[in-house]
């Protein structure tokens, strides 16, 4: 036999079957209709089906996928090899290099200062090459300091300086950006499906189109329809409240509906600045 159990909700007692002999079971209570037994908890008694709104109703088909919540990407440190070779060419080159390392750099930040320090380096290398060719060896041994010093001051001031030649770029937050993609895919969807409801209004009532309420597999991005959405849909719209949502539903008892968010504003009495915030994901199908 059947008893209730809530409200549009019936469930079976095994102990209630008659048993069948011939197969060791219990019989079904509804013979001839395989479709119809207890193996059928969305119907009732005699297979009418339960409403969707009932506590025991499964849908038959899963709804539309969610899409992951944006990874946690870790901020990319920026790239400072460029920056490390370069500071170690008055190095590798024995301060030879320096003029040509700083004119790139003057040249790179568009820098006068950096042009005037390279045409320094410049002249004390001409200076080290001329004492060292004078073939007087004083000359000679005062021209070795001078490129000693040279190749130290050049390599500490490249690496001084390193920083303001190759600033470091603020990294992009990738999961920032996903989630603004995420937000723009999902308006996306709301255009598209609106753009279908104004085509063909039975089909997208037929996808259940602006009913998150309901089983679907049509994905909407998001659009509460106005006019058929249960209360706990249309209190959830943005802006909205429980007691505008009590002026909605009442408007809408008494009028059959709405045809457009501004429509909504003004028999519903939505302030004008809540508008706005839930016109985005509103839809209003007849």
């Amino acid at each position: 036999m059947w008893r209730a159990r809530g409200q549009g909700e019936y469930v079976s007692h095994h102990a209630d079957r008659p048993h069948d002999p011939e197969h060791g079971r219990r019989a079904d209570p509804f013979p001839g209709h395989p479709n119809l037994g207890h193996t059928q908890p969305n119907r009732r008694p005699g297979g009418v089906p339960r409403p969707y709104g009932s506590a025991a109703w499964r849908a038959p088909y899963p709804g539309p996928p969610t899409p992951p919540p944006p990874p946690h990407v870790p901020v990319p440190s920026p790239d400072t090899t460029s920056g490390v070779l370069w500071a170690f060419v008055p190095f590798i080159t024995l301060g030879y290099g320096t003029p040509f390392s700083f004119l790139y750099a003057a040249i790179r930040r568009g820098s006068w200062g950096l042009g005037a320090t390279a045409a320094g380096y410049g002249v004390g290398t001409a200076a080290v090459l001329t004492l060292m060719q004078s073939g007087n060896p004083f000359l000679t041994i005062l021209g070795s300091f001078v490129a000693i010093l040279l190749w130290l001051a050049g390599t500490g001031h490249a690496f001084a300086v390193r920083a303001s030649v190759f600033p470091r770029e603020t990294p992009r937050n990738r999961q920032n950006e996903r989630a603004v993609e995420y937000a723009r895919y999902r308006r996306t969807l709301r255009d598209q499906a609106r753009a279908l409801a104004a085509e063909d209004p039975a089909l997208a009532r037929e996808l259940r189109i602006g009913r998150p309420d309901a089983p679907r597999t049509y994905d909407d991005g998001g659009l509460v329809d106005v006019n058929h959405a249960p209360r706990e849909i249309i209190e959830a719209l943005p802006g909205m409240t429980p007691e505008l949502a009590d002026r909605v539903l009442r408007r809408r008892a008494e009028t059959g509906g709405f045809v457009s968010a501004e429509e909504m504003a003004v028999d519903a009495d939505i302030p004008a600045d809540v508008l706005p915030l839930m016109a985005d994901f509103t839809i209003f199908l007849r």
